[in-house]
Protein backbone atom coordinates (compact mmCIF):
# COMPACT_ATOMS: atom_id res chain seq x y z
CA UNK A 1 0.00 0.00 0.00
CA UNK A 2 1.07 3.45 -0.90
CA UNK A 3 -0.56 6.47 0.76
CA UNK A 4 -0.59 9.07 -1.79
CA UNK A 5 -3.35 11.20 -0.23
CA UNK A 6 -3.68 12.47 3.66
CA UNK A 7 -7.18 10.17 3.64
CA UNK A 8 -5.27 7.38 2.53
CA UNK A 9 -2.31 7.99 5.09
CA UNK A 10 -5.31 8.51 7.56
CA UNK A 11 -6.45 5.03 6.82
CA UNK A 12 -3.47 3.30 6.60
CA UNK A 13 -3.26 4.90 10.84
CA UNK A 14 -6.90 3.82 11.80
CA UNK A 15 -7.14 0.60 10.36
CA UNK A 16 -10.62 0.16 9.70
CA UNK A 17 -9.89 -3.27 8.70
CA UNK A 18 -9.69 -4.47 12.32
CA UNK A 19 -13.02 -2.90 13.82
CA UNK A 20 -14.84 -5.69 13.36
CA UNK A 21 -13.03 -7.60 15.82
CA UNK A 22 -14.17 -4.57 18.28
CA UNK A 23 -17.63 -4.78 16.91
CA UNK A 24 -18.55 -8.37 16.87
CA UNK A 25 -18.78 -9.40 20.25
CA UNK A 26 -20.43 -5.94 21.21
CA UNK A 27 -22.83 -6.99 18.12
CA UNK A 28 -23.32 -10.47 19.68
CA UNK A 29 -24.45 -9.01 23.23
CA UNK A 30 -26.47 -6.91 21.64
CA UNK A 31 -28.13 -9.42 19.11
CA UNK A 32 -28.47 -11.97 22.78
CA UNK A 33 -30.42 -8.82 24.33
CA UNK A 34 -32.93 -8.79 21.59
CA UNK A 35 -33.45 -12.48 21.57
CA UNK A 36 -34.35 -12.47 25.17
CA UNK A 37 -36.48 -9.16 24.86
CA UNK A 38 -34.27 -6.65 26.57
CA UNK A 39 -32.85 -4.88 23.99
CA UNK A 40 -32.11 -1.48 24.24
CA UNK A 41 -31.26 0.67 21.34
CA UNK A 42 -29.37 3.60 22.85
CA UNK A 43 -27.30 1.91 25.51
CA UNK A 44 -26.67 -0.27 22.76
CA UNK A 45 -25.49 2.35 20.27
CA UNK A 46 -23.18 3.82 23.34
CA UNK A 47 -21.92 0.82 23.51
CA UNK A 48 -20.74 -0.04 20.08
CA UNK A 49 -19.58 3.64 19.57
CA UNK A 50 -17.33 3.10 23.11
CA UNK A 51 -16.22 0.06 21.31
CA UNK A 52 -15.58 1.68 18.04
CA UNK A 53 -13.57 4.88 19.50
CA UNK A 54 -11.14 2.14 21.85
CA UNK A 55 -10.77 0.18 18.85
CA UNK A 56 -9.08 3.58 17.01
CA UNK A 57 -7.55 4.99 20.20
CA UNK A 58 -5.37 1.63 20.19
CA UNK A 59 -4.88 1.34 16.76
CA UNK A 60 -3.41 5.25 16.56
CA UNK A 61 -1.28 4.23 19.51
CA UNK A 62 0.04 1.23 18.11
CA UNK A 63 1.02 3.45 15.18
CA UNK A 64 2.76 5.96 17.24
CA UNK A 65 4.25 4.15 19.71
CA UNK A 66 5.87 1.20 18.13
CA UNK A 67 7.15 3.64 15.78
CA UNK A 68 9.03 6.29 18.20
CA UNK A 69 10.20 2.97 20.31
CA UNK A 70 11.93 1.71 17.43
CA UNK A 71 9.62 -1.40 16.87
CA UNK A 72 8.19 -0.67 13.31
CA UNK A 73 11.40 -0.41 11.28
CA UNK A 74 12.36 -0.88 7.61
CA UNK A 75 12.41 -4.92 8.33
CA UNK A 76 8.74 -4.51 8.89
CA UNK A 77 6.69 -8.07 7.70
CA UNK A 78 3.16 -6.83 8.69
CA UNK A 79 1.22 -4.29 6.69
CA UNK A 80 2.88 -0.55 6.09
CA UNK A 81 2.52 2.03 9.20
CA UNK A 82 1.53 5.38 8.88
CA UNK A 83 4.49 6.73 11.16
CA UNK A 84 7.09 4.02 9.97
CA UNK A 85 6.38 5.24 6.17
CA UNK A 86 6.67 8.86 6.82
CA UNK A 87 2.91 9.32 5.58
CA UNK A 88 2.06 11.30 8.90
CA UNK A 89 3.76 13.29 11.27
CA UNK A 90 3.68 11.43 14.84
CA UNK A 91 2.74 14.22 16.82
CA UNK A 92 -0.64 14.19 14.84
CA UNK A 93 -1.32 10.52 14.97
CA UNK A 94 -0.86 11.57 18.90
CA UNK A 95 -3.23 14.05 18.40
CA UNK A 96 -5.75 11.91 16.62
CA UNK A 97 -5.07 8.64 19.82
CA UNK A 98 -5.90 11.65 22.59
CA UNK A 99 -9.01 12.36 20.56
CA UNK A 100 -10.37 9.12 20.12
CA UNK A 101 -10.06 8.66 23.93
CA UNK A 102 -11.98 11.60 25.34
CA UNK A 103 -14.93 10.68 22.70
CA UNK A 104 -14.62 7.07 24.57
CA UNK A 105 -14.47 8.46 27.53
CA UNK A 106 -17.67 10.28 26.37
CA UNK A 107 -19.78 7.66 25.10
CA UNK A 108 -18.45 5.49 28.18
CA UNK A 109 -19.91 8.28 30.92
CA UNK A 110 -23.20 7.71 28.92
CA UNK A 111 -23.37 4.22 29.72
CA UNK A 112 -21.97 4.85 33.30
CA UNK A 113 -24.44 7.39 33.74
CA UNK A 114 -27.23 4.59 33.37
CA UNK A 115 -24.80 1.78 35.04
CA UNK A 116 -23.05 2.28 37.90
CA UNK A 117 -19.29 2.59 38.73
CA UNK A 118 -18.36 -1.17 38.59
CA UNK A 119 -18.74 -0.58 34.70
CA UNK A 120 -16.89 2.85 35.19
CA UNK A 121 -13.64 0.66 36.09
CA UNK A 122 -13.84 -1.57 33.65
CA UNK A 123 -13.84 1.46 31.24
CA UNK A 124 -11.46 3.10 32.65
CA UNK A 125 -9.18 -0.30 32.59
CA UNK A 126 -10.36 -0.62 29.26
CA UNK A 127 -8.73 3.09 28.01
CA UNK A 128 -5.38 1.91 29.99
CA UNK A 129 -5.37 -0.77 28.28
CA UNK A 130 -5.36 0.67 24.84
CA UNK A 131 -2.79 3.09 25.32
CA UNK A 132 -0.77 0.91 27.83
CA UNK A 133 -0.63 -1.90 25.49
CA UNK A 134 2.23 0.04 23.20
CA UNK A 135 2.57 2.97 25.69
CA UNK A 136 4.28 3.93 28.83
CA UNK A 137 7.52 2.69 30.66
CA UNK A 138 6.62 -0.88 30.39
CA UNK A 139 4.29 -1.32 27.63
CA UNK A 140 1.95 -4.81 28.52
CA UNK A 141 2.59 -5.88 24.61
CA UNK A 142 6.23 -5.98 25.29
CA UNK A 143 5.19 -7.82 28.36
CA UNK A 144 3.84 -10.32 26.84
CA UNK A 145 0.00 -9.68 28.50
CA UNK A 146 -1.22 -9.16 24.98
CA UNK A 147 -2.99 -11.95 24.13
CA UNK A 148 -4.72 -11.76 27.67
CA UNK A 149 -5.44 -8.40 27.38
CA UNK A 150 -7.75 -8.97 23.94
CA UNK A 151 -9.53 -12.03 25.18
CA UNK A 152 -10.63 -10.12 28.07
CA UNK A 153 -11.32 -7.43 26.57
CA UNK A 154 -12.48 -8.50 23.65
CA UNK A 155 -14.52 -11.26 24.58
CA UNK A 156 -16.31 -11.50 27.98
CA UNK A 157 -15.92 -7.95 29.12
CA UNK A 158 -17.37 -6.92 25.70
CA UNK A 159 -20.23 -9.57 25.20
CA UNK A 160 -21.47 -9.68 28.80
CA UNK A 161 -20.58 -6.42 29.40
CA UNK A 162 -23.06 -4.79 26.52
CA UNK A 163 -25.73 -7.74 27.62
CA UNK A 164 -26.10 -6.94 31.54
CA UNK A 165 -25.97 -3.29 30.09
CA UNK A 166 -29.53 -3.64 28.80
CA UNK A 167 -30.75 -6.74 30.93
CA UNK A 168 -29.00 -6.25 34.23
CA UNK A 169 -28.04 -9.48 34.86
CA UNK A 170 -25.75 -11.99 32.80
CA UNK A 171 -27.24 -15.02 30.41
CA UNK A 172 -25.48 -18.73 29.81
CA UNK A 173 -25.23 -17.37 26.38
CA UNK A 174 -23.33 -13.98 26.89
CA UNK A 175 -20.86 -16.05 28.83
CA UNK A 176 -20.22 -18.68 26.58
CA UNK A 177 -20.24 -16.19 23.33
CA UNK A 178 -18.19 -13.80 25.16
CA UNK A 179 -15.35 -16.80 25.89
CA UNK A 180 -15.93 -17.98 22.35
CA UNK A 181 -15.82 -14.73 20.40
CA UNK A 182 -12.69 -13.74 22.66
CA UNK A 183 -10.84 -17.02 21.96
CA UNK A 184 -11.21 -16.19 18.36
CA UNK A 185 -10.10 -12.12 18.34
CA UNK A 186 -7.11 -13.31 20.11
CA UNK A 187 -6.51 -15.70 17.20
CA UNK A 188 -6.05 -13.03 15.08
CA UNK A 189 -3.11 -11.52 17.58
CA UNK A 190 -1.23 -14.62 17.93
CA UNK A 191 -1.03 -14.31 13.43
CA UNK A 192 0.15 -11.39 14.17
CA UNK A 193 2.81 -12.11 17.05
CA UNK A 194 4.02 -15.05 15.07
CA UNK A 195 4.67 -13.11 11.76
CA UNK A 196 6.57 -10.85 14.03
CA UNK A 197 8.36 -12.61 16.58
CA UNK A 198 11.75 -12.67 14.95
CA UNK A 199 11.73 -8.53 14.71
CA UNK A 200 10.39 -7.88 18.07
CA UNK A 201 12.74 -9.98 19.87
CA UNK A 202 15.46 -8.37 18.42
CA UNK A 203 14.02 -5.08 19.19
CA UNK A 204 13.16 -6.43 23.30
CA UNK A 205 9.03 -6.64 22.75
CA UNK A 206 8.46 -10.31 24.36
CA UNK A 207 5.14 -11.06 23.00
CA UNK A 208 3.59 -14.54 24.55
CA UNK A 209 4.78 -15.93 20.58
CA UNK A 210 8.37 -14.71 21.36
CA UNK A 211 8.18 -16.23 24.91
CA UNK A 212 6.43 -19.82 23.64
CA UNK A 213 8.02 -19.93 20.09
CA UNK A 214 7.00 -20.68 16.73
CA UNK A 215 5.92 -24.28 17.57
CA UNK A 216 4.11 -23.44 20.67
CA UNK A 217 1.94 -20.47 19.28
CA UNK A 218 0.85 -22.67 16.28
CA UNK A 219 -0.38 -24.86 18.92
CA UNK A 220 -1.92 -21.69 21.08
CA UNK A 221 -3.50 -20.97 17.54
CA UNK A 222 -5.09 -24.14 17.11
CA UNK A 223 -6.51 -24.45 21.07
CA UNK A 224 -7.73 -20.76 20.85
CA UNK A 225 -9.54 -21.90 17.06
CA UNK A 226 -11.08 -24.47 18.80
CA UNK A 227 -12.54 -23.41 21.66
CA UNK A 228 -14.13 -20.28 19.90
CA UNK A 229 -15.55 -22.78 17.08
CA UNK A 230 -16.16 -26.14 19.67
CA UNK A 231 -17.28 -24.35 22.95
CA UNK A 232 -20.69 -23.32 21.87
CA UNK A 233 -21.59 -26.45 20.08
CA UNK A 234 -20.74 -28.64 23.06
CA UNK A 235 -22.84 -25.99 25.56
CA UNK A 236 -25.40 -26.03 23.04
CA UNK A 237 -25.26 -30.28 23.23
CA UNK A 238 -25.44 -30.23 27.21
CA UNK A 239 -27.95 -27.83 26.98
CA UNK A 240 -26.50 -24.97 29.27
CA UNK A 241 -27.66 -23.05 25.53
CA UNK A 242 -30.25 -23.69 22.87
CA UNK A 243 -29.78 -25.32 19.79
CA UNK A 244 -28.66 -22.75 17.36
CA UNK A 245 -25.47 -22.22 19.53
CA UNK A 246 -24.10 -25.63 17.27
CA UNK A 247 -24.31 -22.92 14.30
CA UNK A 248 -20.71 -22.16 15.03
CA UNK A 249 -20.06 -25.43 13.38
CA UNK A 250 -20.64 -23.95 10.11
CA UNK A 251 -17.34 -22.34 10.78
CA UNK A 252 -15.40 -25.43 11.37
CA UNK A 253 -14.45 -25.88 7.56
CA UNK A 254 -12.50 -21.93 7.46
CA UNK A 255 -11.31 -23.33 10.88
CA UNK A 256 -9.17 -26.26 9.73
CA UNK A 257 -8.23 -24.53 6.57
CA UNK A 258 -7.08 -21.67 8.75
CA UNK A 259 -5.18 -23.82 11.26
CA UNK A 260 -3.46 -25.86 8.21
CA UNK A 261 -2.31 -23.07 6.62
CA UNK A 262 -0.85 -21.20 9.89
CA UNK A 263 1.03 -23.78 10.91
CA UNK A 264 2.79 -24.34 7.29
CA UNK A 265 3.41 -20.64 6.38
CA UNK A 266 5.50 -18.06 8.45
CA UNK A 267 6.95 -14.22 7.52
CA UNK A 268 5.01 -12.35 5.16
CA UNK A 269 3.28 -15.31 3.93
CA UNK A 270 1.14 -14.89 7.40
CA UNK A 271 -0.64 -11.99 6.04
CA UNK A 272 -3.48 -13.34 4.58
CA UNK A 273 -4.24 -15.54 7.26
CA UNK A 274 -4.75 -12.16 9.79
CA UNK A 275 -7.73 -10.91 7.50
CA UNK A 276 -9.32 -14.66 7.05
CA UNK A 277 -9.24 -15.10 11.13
CA UNK A 278 -11.21 -12.19 11.27
CA UNK A 279 -13.29 -13.01 8.92
CA UNK A 280 -14.21 -16.39 11.00
CA UNK A 281 -14.25 -14.18 14.47
CA UNK A 282 -16.78 -12.03 12.94
CA UNK A 283 -18.71 -15.12 10.76
CA UNK A 284 -19.00 -16.97 14.07
CA UNK A 285 -20.41 -14.00 16.13
CA UNK A 286 -23.01 -13.56 13.25
CA UNK A 287 -23.58 -16.68 13.29
CA UNK A 288 -24.47 -16.84 17.11
CA UNK A 289 -25.93 -13.72 16.86
CA UNK A 290 -28.73 -15.31 14.40
CA UNK A 291 -29.42 -18.34 15.36
CA UNK A 292 -28.06 -17.94 19.11
CA UNK A 293 -31.58 -17.63 20.43
CA UNK A 294 -33.26 -20.12 18.08
CA UNK A 295 -34.77 -23.48 20.26
CA UNK A 296 -34.39 -21.95 23.90
CA UNK A 297 -33.04 -19.19 26.06
CA UNK A 298 -29.75 -17.76 24.98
Amino acid sequence: MTATTPAQAWVAALRPKTLPASLAPIGLGVALAIHDGVFQPMLAVAALLTALFLQLASNLANDYFDFVKGTDGPDRLGPPRACQMGWLKPQHVLYATILSVVLASVTGLYLVLHADWVLGAIGVAAIISAIAYTGGPKPLGYLGLGDVLVFIFFGPVAVIGTYWLQARTVSAGAVVGGIAVGALVTAILVVNNLRDREGDARSGKRTLAVRLGAQNTRIQYTVLLGVGILLPALAAAVGVVGPGWASSLLLLPLAWKLNTAVRSLDGRALNPMLGQTALLALSTALALSFFGGLGGAS
